[in-house]
């Protein structure tokens, strides 16, 4: 009886089939689409690591979003497991986000101004994916819509976004739906503007924390989402401090005061009754 091919010769023997009009993992990726979007404006060695690097963000953001989306429709249908395992993949992706910045402040204050002048009002501020992971977390701010006029199909895009509940909007409904007494004025209010901390939500947070057994769904749905605004947050103050560390307290290219307007968002919490009840436990 003939020994069967060892695995190993099987695999080379693979590695040369021909592919042609077959699936390939370049055609599949659309790796020539992908590597060809590189595309630097001077001569500067450093504005490709530049371009790379936002590249995987916005690739990054694009699988956040993706996520976020998951988990807000999995809390709407009062089916929490698909959710905690969106928050996972998500706060897995920030902290790639976060390395990100290790990547660009490898990049001199020389470095970027040789190539930055090329950019003109470009600026990471008009990312349409991060705005809408934002609006998804709750940061709304109408505003916040006016860079993405000049594009009908992304200014659409984020304007359903800020009309539509944050994933913390839903969660509030969830335990409405679970009977908490959840005022009124929380429950329909205009989703289009930042949820304002309040007392009464506080407290229903209170009663999940101190009764974590009885309400353990409930508890690690609120765990879930303060470590995702944690990673959120190191993530901003990672970002902040590269800008900084790269061009001080200058402008930013698309017009925004720069360092100060990114120390400005890190006072700004997306849930905030979480982090507030932690003292009163």
């Amino acid at each position: 009886m003939t020994d069967p091919q060892p695995p190993a010769t099987r695999v080379e023997a693979d590695m040369h089939v021909d592919l042609a009009g077959k699936q390939s993992y370049g055609a599949y990726l659309n790796l020539d689409q992908l590597l060809s979007a590189q595309n630097p404006v001077t001569k500067e060695h450093d504005e490709v690591a530049f371009i790379v690097i936002h590249h995987v963000q916005e690739l990054w953001l694009k699988l956040v979003a993706h996520e976020l989306e998951q988990a807000l429709v999995s809390i709407r249908n009062d089916n929490l497991p698909p959710a905690f395992k969106a928050f996972a993949r998500v706060t897995r992706i920030q902290e790639q986000l976060i390395r990100a910045w290790d990547v660009l402040s490898t990049m001199t204050p020389a470095d970027y101004l040789a190539f930055r002048d090329a950019l003109g009002p470009a600026s990471g501020f008009q990312s349409y994916q991060y705005r809408l992971v934002e609006f998804r977390l709750g940061a709304k701010d109408a505003k916040m819509l006016l860079p993405h006029r000049h594009r009908a199909e992304h200014h659409a895009m984020l304007t359903k976004a800020l009309a539509e509940p944050s994933l913390y909007d839903e969660a509030l409904r969830l335990l409405a739906r679970r009977g908490f007494p959840v005022p009124a004025e929380v429950l329909n209010r205009d989703v289009s503007q930042p949820h304002v901390s309040n007392a009464a939500v506080r407290d229903i947070w209170l009663s999940v924390y101190r009764d974590s057994q009885k309400y353990f769904d409930l508890y690690e749905l609120a765990e879930e989402l303060v470590d995702m605004e944690d990673w959120f947050q190191q993530w901003r103050f990672r970002h902040m401090k590269t800008v900084e560390r790269i061009i001080g307290f200058k402008r930013g290219t698309g017009g925004s005061s720069g360092v100060a307007f990114l120390k400005t968002a890190l006072e700004r919490s997306f849930f905030p009754e979480l982090w507030e009840l932690r003292t009163q436990l």
